[in-house]
């Protein structure tokens, strides 16, 4: 009988594991790194991400120290390096990767001993072509779960717009000029920004985790209206409670949120449509993605009032996600009269997409995020207690409904076939 072959990523990733243990860098592979069944697993699995929303002048001779919060701890990191929108090759100097000072979030100090120089192909200098983005070397470096992590870049010259994500929620550090990559101390960062530069996501090698679940929206999932540097968003809160299952059920949560996205149409970054492989198919280890595309659509200009319009748009997501083995949970859209974009015929549109998405039979689940924060006394508005005050994006205690909105049960059950 012919054994059965490994697939080349869980042989790649036991072998990276074997030479990190063996060189010392890392401990021994921990207890719970066994399935419940006794048998060893080790792999890489997504534990962070955000989507390129578009380009800006670049920052030429500054450092960027990038935080980024981890919904899966393991053993080493690797880094996702995007020049996605940029004209020319984009040249760094230096990468690091480090532990923010614990309890810290606005800090950016990296805990002593945590700094790690990151590589690809074993050079210190890395080169990504335009249009493209590019996963580094493995990293040791012991991560645990709901961490935060510095990604400093170093930009030696001018190497055109800066690919980034404008709308981070978090606060970030530029130490404008030198290479202040390695420093652990945050003197030399002396400006802050609140987007993300360059970077597309985090790889981890992890016994924990068994894959990732990605979060695929507008400036809701993006985390609009949640505390910053908080880690607060409705993706932030979901990671939490799959952290708390046992390891064998966990899974990494990947937020691929664009402030202003439309599901048809480019605008804040390309459509939900042209973006969707990128953002959201291509992650390390997706097991679901959960689509919650469309309010920009409704209200937005120029306004989108076919509802078959929406319905041909997921399902074309779908059929691409399924191809490859990934189950698709939709998403409702949320209330959000009050607002200056609502009307009552976009009210109407909202409704049939949300039936849709509800009795379609498209998805293979339903995250019901209109029923759990919307007000019952006035259902085309959010909740007063969840409402930051525009009536569109949410508070914490409304990204919480949300997350706790969604089946964690259903996130790993195998996807319908296309």
């Amino acid at each position: 009988m012919t054994a059965r072959r490994r697939p080349l990523s869980t042989l790649v990733a036991a072998v990276t594991l074997t030479l990190l243990t063996a060189s010392g860098v890392l401990p021994a592979s921990p207890a719970a790194a066994r399935t419940p069944a006794g048998t060893p697993w080790i792999g890489w699995t997504g534990t962070w991400a955000a989507a390129p929303s578009h380009a800006v002048p670049g920052l030429p001779g500054a450092s960027i120290r990038n935080v980024v919060h981890t919904s899966a701890g393991g053993y080493a990191v690797r880094i996702r390096i995007t020049n996605r929108f940029g004209t020319a090759p984009l040249r760094l100097g230096a990468v690091t990767v480090a532990l923010q000072t614990p309890g810290a979030p606005k800090s950016p100090g990296a805990v002593p001993g945590s700094v790690r120089r990151v590589t690809h192909r074993g050079a210190a200098a890395i080169t990504v072509p335009a249009g493209r983005d590019l996963v580094t070397d493995p990293v040791p470096l012991w991560v645990r779960a709901a961490a935060h992590l510095l990604v400093t870049l170093h930009t030696p010259a001018d190497s055109g717009p800066a690919t980034y994500h404008r709308s981070a929620v978090q606060t970030n550090f530029i130490a404008p000029g030198g290479d202040h990559t390695a420093d652990e101390s945050g003197a030399a960062y002396t400006a802050t920004t609140g987007s993300w530069y360059y970077l597309a996501g985090v790889d981890i090698l992890s016994p924990l985790t068994r894959g990732s679940v990605v979060a695929f929206g507008d400036s809701i999932t993006d985390g609009s209206g949640s505390t910053n540097s908080a880690d607060r968003r409705w993706p932030d809160r979901l990671a939490a409670r799959l952290a708390a299952l046992p390891p064998h059920r966990r899974l990494g949560v990947l937020n691929a949120g664009i402030a202003g996205n439309r599901l048809l149409l480019d605008g804040t970054g390309p459509s939900a449509l042209s973006r969707f492989d990128a953002d959201a198919l291509t992650h390390t280890g997706v097991r679901a993605v959960i689509v919650m595309e469309g309010v920009n659509d409704i209200k937005g200009r120029p306004e989108q009032t076919d509802p078959a319009a929406f319905a041909a748009a997921y399902r074309q997501l779908a059929a691409r996600a399924h191809a490859r083995g990934i189950r698709v949970i939709g998403g409702t859209i949320a209330p959000f009269g009050g607002h200056s974009g609502w009307t009552e015929a976009r009210e109407a549109v909202r409704q049939s997409v949300n039936r849709f998405i509800r009795t379609g039979g498209l998805f293979d689940g339903v995250a019901d995020f209109d029923a759990a924060v919307r007000d019952p006394q006035r259902p085309e508005r959010i909740l007063p207690a969840y409402d930051p005050g525009d009536h569109l994006h949410f508070n914490d205690a409304g990204y919480q409904a949300m997350a706790d909105a969604v089946d964690l049960a259903g996130l790993r059950v195998p996807a319908k076939t296309a």
